[in-house]
């Protein structure tokens, strides 16, 4: 799947114009956490959070309380420049500039990886510079939902389960195919054979938990740990 397959298309925006308290206001109707900041021509230009609203001076937040030598240390450029964020009235002046965004045709791991690595909530999507779209991890989420809701148990043999199975496993790295045996009958699936990590075998139960078709499990693994040359069955 690909980001404009989940994203967000009627999304709110504000101008850097805007006034605070309307986009405070927006925020609160339509209960979201960010509002990207489009310029005339529909270019992004930044984001407001939350987080670009937690020091005010109307909530007695905004004065940062400091040592003489810290304020000396810093300058007087940071305090103007926080004098600014905790009084502007202007979404230009509070807004996140420095925006992450991904096109229209990324992968959504890419966009899993930017949130994780960024610790971000949402991600604008963007063609030639121009806003078409937002994912958050409400997107994400319902994306999930659907695809779980909407896989349905494909009918088949208990050959094409086993075959279906096997290929699943000959492209993984831990499967260890070559000690694990399958066999299917009447859509319940058998595993024999031995694994040297705990961490395939429930790898292995998931694969053939996953397998469209199948109607239940018997894990018949034994474990053999290296380490202390115990076998453990399933």
């Amino acid at each position: 799947m690909q980001a404009q397959d989940i994203m967000a298309r009627d999304v709110l925006t504000v101008m850097p114009s805007t006034q605070i308290e309307v986009a405070l206001d927006l925020m609160l109707q339509r209960k979201v956490s960010g509002l990207p900041v489009l310029n005339q021509d529909g270019t992004l230009v930044g984001i407001l959070t939350e987080g670009d609203l937690l020091r005010r001076t109307e909530t007695g937040t905004g004065d940062r309380h400091r040592s003489r030598l810290l304020t000396f240390l810093i300058g007087p450029g940071k305090e103007a420049d926080e004098f600014v964020h905790s009084n502007s009235r202007l979404v230009a002046d509070l807004m996140t500039p420095s925006v992450l965004s991904v096109a229209e045709t990324a992968p959504l791991d890419q966009v899993v990886a930017l949130m994780e690595k960024k610790r971000i909530r949402r991600v604008p999507v963007v063609r030639d510079g121009k806003l078409v779209g937002i994912i958050s991890r409400a997107d994400l989420l319902r994306a999930l939902a659907q695809k779980l809701a909407g896989e349905t148990q494909v009918p088949t043999t208990d050959a094409g389960i086993e075959k279906a199975l096997f290929d699943k496993l000959a492209g993984s790295s831990w499967s260890a195919a070559s000690n694990v045996g399958v066999t299917v009958k009447e859509g319940v699936v058998t595993l024999n054979g031995f694994v040297y990590d705990e961490r395939a075998r429930a790898a292995l139960r998931v694969a053939a938990e996953n397998t469209p078709g199948v109607t239940g499990v018997v894990d018949q693994l034994v474990w053999i740990d290296l380490t202390t040359g115990m076998t453990v069955m399933g």
